[in-house]
């Protein structure tokens, strides 16, 4: 199996390149370094990252750092996942979530 595929858009215009290469499904999660919810989802992420090795990208966005990228996607708070299929959302949702959440936000989509 593919090794784990975590990347860490900075600025938006990485995050478009990131998502121009990758191949198949991306979770984007749209996190902001204050939220508490976030840092429960952390570990709930690194796990399904694992999980999904091979099959699902992650990207980490900075709904701070990234402005235009968190307003093209209406990321109103974090956390925030959406998932994009094809360079299109597919499905989004927001607050705290369990990894058996986030697997059926996904998996549809793998």
């Amino acid at each position: 199996m593919a090794a784990v595929r975590v990347h860490q858009a900075l600025e938006d215009a990485e995050f478009d390149f990131v998502m121009a290469h990758v191949e198949g499904p991306v979770l984007a999660y749209f996190w902001g370094v204050w939220s508490e919810a976030c840092k429960e989802l952390e570990p709930v992420l690194r796990e399904l990252a694992r999980e999904y090795a091979g099959r699902l990208s992650l990207v980490r966005t900075d709904i701070v750092r990234c402005p235009a990228t968190t307003r093209r996607f209406e990321v109103k708070s974090a956390p925030t996942l959406v998932v994009i299929r094809d360079c299109k959302t597919v499905a989004t949702a927001t607050g705290p979530m369990t990894a058996a959440e986030v697997r059926a936000l996904v998996e549809p989509y793998l």
